[in-house]
């Protein structure tokens, strides 16, 4: 009877130790999954960039980390829901890029899976981190300076163009930061003695009877918010420039690859891929709350000779020395 006891014994701890090998390779064979909060389509483009930072942490995607997408397609209103979905799937981190609006949406959603960002507003005004040395919480990231820099492209476009005397600013006021950039536009303004007409928009059509405003109100040069929506719109936005013959500066280098005059603006692939190396540090185990905010400071400036020439403007030598790239 001992022996026949002894050997179930044997038998069930045998039973035992052949399935923890098994159970331990499926624990170890599961990859963290990354969620990505993107506000539309077009920013999936800068992801590239964010999977580099990845990579540079130690993660592949498909080989070491899994990414799950949701995207808004520009409806922001969307955001909330998306964020439900991700927090739902039990991702191990949230990537909440292009906007204050998606990392809003994320911070809503979970206060214990970290989120990290990128984006150009103030993430302390924004309310997403309590400080950008000890963001404390579960979210931390890159800020760039998106928004920062509308008061210096206005004083650009006034170097490029020193008649002007009224300027169009373009405004998304659905945007967290609309309201900081417009101040800062403004106070350039009244600093370089333009008068600023200000036109929202939150869609296409919207698009369209701002520009035909500013036609009626006879502006000598156009500026737009630095916003995804506007992003997304780039290619209507040069054309309506180019038809109405206004010179313009645009916040995103994208736009002038598109045929528009000018842009001055962070270099969004490099907040992308800080984000990314942040992202990897925090699947390593460092806690978002230890992750002090970052600055992306890469700036460019990027000229288009060619669409000057079709405005008749001569860009001066003091912008084009500069330039850190010209199109011709």
């Amino acid at each position: 009877m001992l022996d026949m006891r002894r050997r179930e014994f044997i038998t069930l701890m045998g039973g035992v130790a052949a399935a923890w090998p098994f159970g331990a390779r499926a624990q170890q064979a599961a990859m963290p999954v990354i969620g990505c909060l993107v506000v539309a389509e077009d920013s999936q483009a800068s992801l590239a960039a964010f999977l580099h930072g990845l990579k540079q942490a130690g993660y592949v995607e498909r080989h070491n980390v899994l990414i799950e997408t949701r995207t808004a397609d520009n409806h922001v209103e969307r955001l909330p829901t998306l964020a439900a979905e991700l927090v739902n799937r039990r991702v191990t981190l949230i990537f909440a890029t292009h906007g204050a609006a998606s990392a809003l949406a994320a911070k809503a959603a979970t206060s214990t899976i970290p989120i990290v960002f990128a984006n150009g507003g103030d993430p302390v005004k924004l309310g997403l981190v309590s400080s950008l040395n000890r963001p404390g919480g579960n979210v931390t990231g890159i800020s760039f300076l998106l928004n920062a820099l509308g008061a210096k492209r206005l004083e650009m476009l006034r170097e490029l163009v020193p008649t002007a005397k009224v300027v169009g600013f373009l405004a998304n006021p659905t945007n967290a930061s609309a309201q900081s950039e417009l101040q800062d536009v403004q106070a350039a303004a009244r600093a370089l003695g333009l008068q600023l007409i200000v036109m929202n928009a939150t869609n296409e059509r919207e698009i369209d009877a701002a520009f035909m405003s500013f036609g009626e109100q006879r502006i000598d040069a156009f500026i737009n918010q630095s916003d995804i929506f506007f992003d997304t719109q780039r290619e209507h936005i040069v054309a309506l420039a180019a038809q109405r013959v206004v010179p313009a500066i645009y916040h995103l280098r994208r736009f002038v690859t598109a045929g528009g005059l000018m842009s001055y603006g962070t270099s969004i692939e490099d907040a992308q891929r800080l984000a990314g190396v942040y992202a990897g540090r925090i699947l390593n185990g460092e806690k978002p709350s230890d992750l002090p905010v970052q600055q992306s400071v890469k700036v460019d400036l990027v000229i288009n000779l060619k669409t000057a020439k079709a405005l008749g403007l001569t860009f001066p030598l003091t912008l084009l020395g500069r330039a850190d790239e010209v199109i011709e």
